[in-house]
């Protein structure tokens, strides 16, 4: 008798990227920001196949231009300088926890435009790639004022207790009122049998029964 056995092997095949949220991000002029790139694979990262960089485009039509990488024999990222950042970008991850986010310098506007972050995570054979969009401000948005909110928040908090507090009280009303008809009632009919018992006790009294002879 011939038996055959399959064996099902699961290969693990795929990457994820995570960028910011909504993949945009806004800075001061003048300051520092971070520009965060995560990833998440199926295998462990291996210093020497790992293969990474960073790349910034102006527009969407415009040539990319890379400006970081890994480098396998340093085990690090590398800087690579550039007429646009200089040494203005800084390495701000973690490898250990796969974090390759990096950090923009004294923000200029002609920083603006879209940022790439390329991963290769061998034997993952799937490129990672993500990318976001750095808006350069003069100043940023003021932060919203939550005491409008929180009064708003307690107005409506107050009129649903009132509402709740009313409701309890008619039901309670209700309730009591309920219970007064029912004590009425019974009281009727209370009254009702003795007047029945007395109506009869007088046509006994009124018609004495013969006596046993």
């Amino acid at each position: 008798m011939c038996v055959c056995v399959c064996v099902c092997v699961c290969c693990c095949s795929g990457m994820d990227v995570t960028m910011a949220n909504g993949n945009r991000v806004n800075a001061l002029n003048g300051t520092s920001v971070k520009i965060p790139c995560t990833f998440n694979s199926c295998y462990k990262m291996d210093p020497n196949r790992f293969v990474m960089n960073w790349t910034y485009q102006e527009t969407k039509n415009d040539t990319k231009e890379m400006f970081m990488k890994f480098d396998s024999k340093s085990k690090g990222m590398v800087l690579l300088r550039t007429d646009r950042f200089g040494d203005r970008v800084v390495f701000d991850g973690n490898l250990d926890k796969k974090d390759l986010s990096i950090k923009l310098l004294d923000v200029q506007v002609e920083d603006q435009g879209l940022y790439h972050c390329y991963i290769i995570n061998h034997p993952d054979r799937i490129q990672g790639h993500g990318n976001i969009t750095l808006y350069v401000v003069h100043e940023l948005p003021p932060p919203r004022d939550s005491t409008i909110a929180v009064a708003i928040g307690a107005s409506v908090g107050g009129v649903l207790a009132l509402l709740i507090l009313s409701m309890v009280v008619v039901k309670c009303l209700r309730h009591h009122k309920k219970q007064e008809l029912i004590s009425e009632e019974k009281m009727e009919e209370e009254e009702k049998l003795e007047a029945e018992v007395v109506a009869e006790e007088g046509t006994k009294n009124a018609y004495p029964l013969p006596e046993d002879v």
